[in-house]
């Protein structure tokens, strides 16, 4: 079991950063690891993942803008977010799994994916 607690979010007026962290209770560096976010009204969407090797994923109207990494001593994930925009309002989650774990000589895949509980980014134009 995962636990993910996000924080960082806020109000910030457009052009401006906000830097989101995600902390679990327990290591997720070998799982799947993102953030998506739902806006009112709108269909949660993904906006970032960090695969298992390492491999980075944004989505287009965030490239070059927000940057996803992690600290793996910490078990927290980050969400950079720079030249913020209205449109970024939203709900954010951060989210881990499917998780590849280990049991003593066995390796399986734990097929969940956990969420946080959300954090509102707000972005005044």
């Amino acid at each position: 079991q995962v636990q993910l607690v996000e924080s960082g979010g806020g109000s910030v007026q457009a052009g401006g950063s906000l830097k989101l962290s995600c902390a679990a209770s327990g290591s997720i560096s070998n799982c799947e690891r993102g953030w998506y976010r739902q806006a009112p009204g709108k269909e949660r969407e993904l906006v970032s993942r960090i695969n298992r090797d390492g491999a980075t994923i944004y989505r287009d109207s965030v490239q070059g803008r927000f940057t996803i990494s992690q600290d793996n001593a910490k078990s927290t994930l980050y969400l950079q977010m720079n030249s913020l925009k209205s449109d970024d309002t939203a709900v954010y989650y951060c989210t881990a799994g499917p998780c590849r774990r280990t049991s003593g000589a066995v390796s399986y895949t734990d097929s969940r994916t956990y969420w946080g509980q959300g954090t509102q980014v707000t972005v005044s134009s």
